[in-house]
């Protein structure tokens, strides 16, 4: 892990250079508002946001409470991104799984807290058609993860306009095409073994082949973007025009220490 000095910096660095927000994991658990205060104290304009909260792992009156002294500090700027996870997450909790009952009622924790979070200041991970109908609903919109710019389609469709729609996009600046789709198989074979992600990749037209061995060729290209920042860009464009408000990139196989080459490169693609 980063050193918190390292990170603060590279927080700072981010903003002068202008990417609008920086995202971070959530799913994990741990101090994920501390994470964000962190990078609050470190930025001037940038907002932060959590992408995102596994509801199993935080109850809903702790991160309502935090949420609220976080914008209270930091100008408004704390976007509260949230999961359901999986059914091992639910086990875990000891609880059953039952995700848009379960969701639902973790928003209707958010309302009635005693610092409520704003459905303008909250959004949820949602892949399949009735929790994305739930998000526009309920909340700001959707922050889905391995997703095409297809999908962005669907989502603007299903929604109409209003919901922000903003996709994880996971790119590496790599122009080699097998040193490319090798970074990318790393990092992404854990979440295809996913039941719920496998559901999703099925829906958005990806057969049983192209999930095993770590992705085909043709699921790598469409979920993954690589190549030089030009390629990158056209990409986020799609996603654009597509629907999509904003994209979130993250950055792969870059090694252990944070990219920070790699966001100086892609920087101009921020605007």
């Amino acid at each position: 892990m980063a050193d918190p000095y390292e990170i603060a910096d590279a927080a700072a660095e981010l903003d002068e250079l202008g990417w609008g927000t920086l995202w971070i994991p959530g799913l994990g658990g741990g101090d994920i508002l501390g994470d964000s205060q962190r990078l609050l104290r470190a930025t001037r304009t940038a907002k932060v946001a959590i992408g995102v909260a596994s509801m199993w792992r935080h109850q809903a009156a702790d991160l309502a409470a935090g949420h609220a002294r976080l914008q209270d500090a930091h100008g408004r700027r704390h976007l509260l991104g949230l999961g359901v996870s999986d059914p091992a997450a639910a086990r875990h909790a000891g609880q059953p799984y039952r995700p848009l009952a379960d969701m639902g009622s973790y928003l209707d924790e958010l309302d009635r807290a005693p610092a409520p979070v704003p459905p303008a200041e909250r959004l949820l991970a949602a892949l399949g058609p009735r929790m994305t109908e739930l998000a526009g609903r309920r909340t700001a919109g959707v922050h889905p993860f391995m997703v095409t710019p297809d999908y962005s389609a669907g989502a603007r469709e299903q929604l109409g306009d209003g919901p922000l729609i903003a996709p994880y996009q996971a790119v590496v600046l790599e122009r080699d095409p097998d040193k490319a789709r090798t970074a990318a198989r790393e990092f992404l074979g854990t979440f295809l073994g996913m039941d719920h992600y496998a559901r999703s990749l099925r829906r958005q037209g990806f057969a049983e082949e192209d999930l095993a061995n770590g992705g085909s060729d043709r699921l790598i290209d469409s979920v993954v973007a690589w190549g030089d920042v030009q390629t990158i860009g056209a990409r986020i464009d799609a996603h654009h025009q597509a629907g999509a408000d904003h994209v979130c990139l993250h950055v792969v196989g870059a090694g252990p220490r944070m990219p920070r080459r790699q966001w100086r490169e892609l920087a101009p693609l921020a605007s």
